[in-house]
Order: structure tokens, then sequence, then C-alpha cells
């Protein structure tokens, strides 16, 4: 048995479920409900009506489940007729439990799909078939559950940030600032647990501060390519180095811890959910603060300039350079292959 799943592909583990499929959920998810907020935002500021057209057919449940079922089915190297069949079955598992609904529905689908694709003469209709079958079923019987536990410790975790906002801010803060440089979708975190309002600031925050943080602090090593790649592109980067110096990740998650509760405290700052596990990354998470507080006037703007942008560069270079002085970080320790 273990030589046929080998043969087809199916390879069960954590690192191809919570690694390589989650993390292929941002890209469906960036490709569809991101994309159709970002051009929703630019609709309502500007009166152009094909932005908001856009915007309602990419940021949409029909859109975006279809766009999660492909994503994971390409992450775990679906053959064409299963990679198709996702769309189907990422719309169903979508629409009956959410992201993560079509997360579970697809996993399934797709390895179901994978193991009878080309094992008979009839493979144009059986492989479409169990794929959109034994994925719909998934998400007929698991996905309502799932989605009901996801709302509601989504729920729990806000309720939570709303009447301790200082230490929540914190803890949402370096937790979901490290689920972005960790290889995991701290995007799709965010958007799984509906976290918005201001605990989706306090993810923000933190998720600048990685981002930020790590691309101020390795500027000596990696110069504007660095700070470019890891300030608007990912702080995901950085891993093998956290491996090789585990130490080089105080700075940005200290900062995080700083930054988390003046975003939640004194600026109150809110978020969307789309834009809350997101950072600077393609300044996604400015865009969802302007969105989710698009009244907020002057204080936002100062929020977003010095949660986002200030703070996290000059506290994260300053801890930095606290930790080259003391040998803990050492030259070339941030050296990234850019």
């Amino acid at each position: 048995m273990r030589e046929f799943l080998k043969k087809k592909g199916v390879d069960i583990s954590v690192k191809t479920y919570l690694v390589d499929a989650m993390g292929a959920m941002a890209f469906g998810l960036f490709a569809s409900l991101l994309i159709g907020t970002i051009f929703g935002t630019l609709g309502d500021k500007t009166g152009v009506a094909l932005f908001t057209t856009i915007e309602e057919y990419a940021g949409t449940k029909a859109a975006t489940g279809p766009a999660l079922g492909v994503a994971i089915a390409y992450a775990l190297h679906a053959p064409q007729l299963v990679l198709f069949s996702a769309a189907t079955v990422g719309f169903a598992g979508n629409a009956l439990g959410g992201p993560v609904g079509a997360l579970l529905a697809t996993i399934v689908a797709v390895e179901l799909g994978k193991i009878v694709s080309k094992e008979t003469r009839i493979d144009i209709l059986v492989t479409p078939a169990v794929t959109i079958f034994s994925g719909t079923v998934i998400a007929m019987f698991a996905g309502p559950g799932v989605s009901g536990f996801m709302t509601a410790f989504g729920n729990l975790i806000k309720a939570a940030t709303e009447m301790q906002p200082f230490l929540m801010g914190i803890l949402v803060s370096a937790l979901v600032g490290i689920a972005l440089t960790l290889p995991i979708s701290s995007a799709a975190i965010c958007i799984m647990l509906s976290l918005d309002g201001i605990a989706g600031g306090a993810a923000t925050a933190g998720c600048c501060a990685q981002m930020i943080g790590f691309a101020v602090m390795s500027f000596r090593e990696n110069g504007w390519g660095g700070l470019l790649a890891q300030g608007i592109g990912t702080s995901m980067l950085q891993i093998g180095n956290i491996v090789k110096n585990p130490l080089i990740w105080i700075p940005p998650i200290l900062t995080s811890m700083i930054t988390g509760p003046i975003a939640t405290v004194i600026f109150k700052m809110e978020n969307i959910a789309a834009g809350a596990g997101m950072g600077t990354c393609g300044f996604v998470g400015p865009i969802g603060v302007y969105t989710a507080m698009t009244k907020g006037g002057a204080g936002m703007w100062a929020g977003i300039l010095l949660v986002c942008f200030i703070l996290p560069g000059i506290l994260t270079f300053i801890i930095g350079e606290v930790f080259r002085k003391t040998g803990w970080i050492k030259d070339g320790d941030l050296k990234l292959d850019v």
C-alpha cells in the first residue's frame, strides 16, 4: 500500500497538509477574496464602477471557493482531471464550511482522485466523479461543524481582545506574527478565524513587525533587494537563518509585543479578516486597515504609519543592534540568497 500511495503521489504528512496545502490557500485567497477587497476599496474611494464590478465577482464565496480548491489541488500535485474537479469541490467546501471546509474537502477529494486517476479505461468519468463526490460528502458532513468551531473560536479571541486589549494585543500580535514567518499561512489562519476588528489590528501589528523588522534589521547584509523582498514580500525568507540561529527571531517578536498593544490600546486599530494576516505584503495589511477604518481620520493614518512601518523598523533595529553587541547575532546571520 505504501508503494502504491507513493506511486500515486499521495504523501500523508503534516508538511503536506498543514504547510503545503494551507500555504496554497493564501494564493487562492489572494487571487479572489483579497484582490476583490482591494478593488472594492478602490471603487468606493474613486467612484470607478469597474473596480466595484470586479469586487462583486472576485470577492464573493462563489469565486473564493473554486480558487481555494484549485490552489490546494495544485499544491498537492493533482493530475489534470483532479485539478479541474477541485474547483467544484472548493466551491462546495467553502459554501458549506468556509475556508476550512474547503481545505478539508479538497484535501480528501484530491487524494482520493489521485488514487483512482488513470486506473480505469473510463478515467474521464471515474476520476472527476470520485473527486467531486468525495469532496462534496466531506463538505456536507464536516463543513458546518468545522466552520462553527472556527467561528466560535475566532469570536472568543475577538471578545477577549475587546475586554483585555493590552494583554491580548501582545498575545495576538506575537502569535500571528510568528505564524507569518513560519512556513504556514497567517492570512489563511486569520480568514479561517474571521479575525477582524481590533484583534485583526493586533494581528496586523505582529505581521508588520516581522516583515519590516527583519527587512530593516538585515539591511547591512541584504541591502535594498533584501529590504524590498522582506518588507513587501515575506519574512518567511529568513526561516532558514532562524533554524541556524533562533536568536535572530527574538527582536521582531519583542517588537510585535510592543506594537500589538499600541495598535489595540492607543490607536484602536482595526482590520478586516482578509488583511489581518498579510502584514505589509503588497501593502494588503495597511489597505485592510484603511478599509476597516475608512472614517478613522488622522488617527488612522498615524496608526498605519507608526504601527505598520515606523515603529517596527526602529524598534527591531535597536533591539537587533543590542543583540549584535552582545554577540547573539553575528554578521552574516541574516544573509539571504536574493
